[in-house]
């Protein structure tokens, strides 16, 4: 099945609104800097760097270091584990809604 601490940690980094937003903006481009992400974000510097901190710890943004600037894009794999874990409750609910359909046929003749 899924690895707990995998699931638990992009579920973590994730569950922050102004990280959740940090990693929206990272993902809608090809690559962006920190002095970008802060940028309107009104955010500091600092916690945008915190931010994505938590986020390449969850394995969700990797890094690009060119000269001073470091570029952040998204990692489509880091989400596997969220993906992984919601098919697999995707696949529980649809089985307990088709036995509570048939049930339901049942009794109401």
């Amino acid at each position: 099945m899924i690895e707990p601490a995998s699931i638990t940690n992009v579920m973590r980094a994730l569950a922050d609104p102004t990280r959740r937003a940090v990693y929206e903006r990272i993902a809608s481009s090809d690559e962006i800097t920190v002095v970008e992400l802060t940028r309107g974000s009104g955010v500091t510097q600092g916690a945008i760097s915190q931010h994505l901190k938590s986020l390449k710890q969850a394995g969700l943004v990797a890094e690009r270091p060119e000269g001073r600037n470091v570029y952040y894009r998204a990692e489509p794999e880091g989400l596997t584990p969220l993906v992984d874990w919601m098919s697999h409750y995707g696949v529980f609910w649809r089985e307990r809604f088709t036995n509570l359909r048939t049930l339901l046929k049942e009794i109401d003749p």
